[in-house]
């Protein structure tokens, strides 16, 4: 039987992956963003790249049959299936800044970018390790001058991403914190980890 694992609404997770493992995320409750982050489990600076990725798969809309890429052009991870299949690699985890510049909002909000540095912080990975996360299920939105807007995800109840690790990670791994990405409400996500060895979840 999978063993769920519960994010919080506005909250974070880390965990180690091995090479082979499958990565199974999911939004029970639909229109929840995730943000993303990898890191090489032997050496973290190695990471994840938006860059990268975009420049090696060649668009900026992943999903099934691409790959996520390191900063030193190496695969980190597969897209083996995605019943949503709309992400986004573009936009930066939301972060304190975030809501004072874009929401004008000077009170406290917690934020994708604490939440992964927080759950990180254990791998010795520090706030300005983190890159651009792969933003699971985000809605962004473009027209023919560039311009970007952000909408409510196209997911719904029960969703999901599958992946399957390149390489040993360290995955940074959140409910996404800002209103604008989520349709204006505040959800959990759903993972399940399975050891690709024994075919086993963790």
């Amino acid at each position: 039987m999978s063993v769920v694992h519960i994010i919080a609404p506005q909250s974070g997770a880390a965990f180690e992956m091995n090479k082979g493992d499958m990565l199974t995320v999911i939004d029970p409750l639909g229109q929840q963003v995730s943000d993303m982050v990898l890191f090489n489990r032997d050496d973290i600076k190695e990471k994840i790249s938006s860059g990268k990725t975009m420049d090696f798969e060649e668009t900026i809309l992943l999903t099934k049959g691409h790959f996520l890429w390191s900063n030193r052009s190496r695969k980190m991870m597969e897209i083996m299936e995605d019943s949503n299949g709309r992400n986004d690699f573009l936009l930066a985890p939301c972060s304190p800044e975030t809501f004072k510049i874009m929401y004008h909002n000077p009170a406290y909000h917690p934020s994708c970018l604490e939440n992964l540095n927080k759950s990180l912080m254990g791998y010795g990975i520090e706030l300005d390790d983190i890159p651009t996360a792969f933003n699971i299920f985000m809605n962004v939105q473009f027209d023919k001058t560039g311009q970007l807007k952000v909408l409510p995800p196209t997911s719904r109840p029960g969703d999901l991403i599958r992946f399957k690790a390149e390489m040993d990670l360290i995955v940074g791994l959140t409910a996404c914190s800002a209103e604008d990405s989520n349709g204006g409400t505040f959800k959990p996500i759903h993972f399940v980890v399975t050891n690709a060895s024994l075919d086993k979840p963790m």
